[in-house]
């Protein structure tokens, strides 16, 4: 039996999303994962240096990690390809996506983000097609 890395990763709670720099320099980050049909997806601030590396390089890689981006001994990351997805409509039903998973979570880390940036931040999907 195979085993789907898209139904793999779009079970955990944190993955790190490792975007790529002009100069090929990877940079990792602990991130919220959801699925969405045959792709993964994560919600990040629009402004991101993330959104602006994807935008250069849509190459990333995937793994499971912890809260903290930490990625256990051994595991290898998953090749996948990132979009930047800003149509509202998508936006708002993948967000509804990742506030049903992660429930309370969701809602201290948007409450404590609205007080510390007095005021919600625009925010956009990054839809991952992953690679084999």
């Amino acid at each position: 039996m195979t085993i789907d890395p898209t139904t793999t990763l779009g079970e955990q709670h944190f993955v790190s999303l490792t975007t790529f720099k002009r100069n090929g320099e990877g940079v990792p980050g602990p991130m919220w994962i959801g699925r969405d049909g045959a792709d993964l997806f994560v919600w990040t601030p629009a402004d991101s240096w993330k959104v602006k590396r994807v935008r250069n390089n849509p190459r990333v890689l995937l793994a499971p990690s912890s809260r903290f981006g930490k990625v256990r001994d051994g595991v290898s990351p998953v090749e996948g390809t990132a979009q930047v997805v800003t149509d509202p409509v998508t936006v708002d039903r993948l967000q509804g996506e990742i506030r049903r998973k992660y429930g309370l979570q969701y809602r201290l880390v948007t409450l404590v983000e609205r007080i510390a940036a007095r005021g919600s931040k625009p925010r956009v999907i990054l839809r991952i097609a992953v690679s084999g």
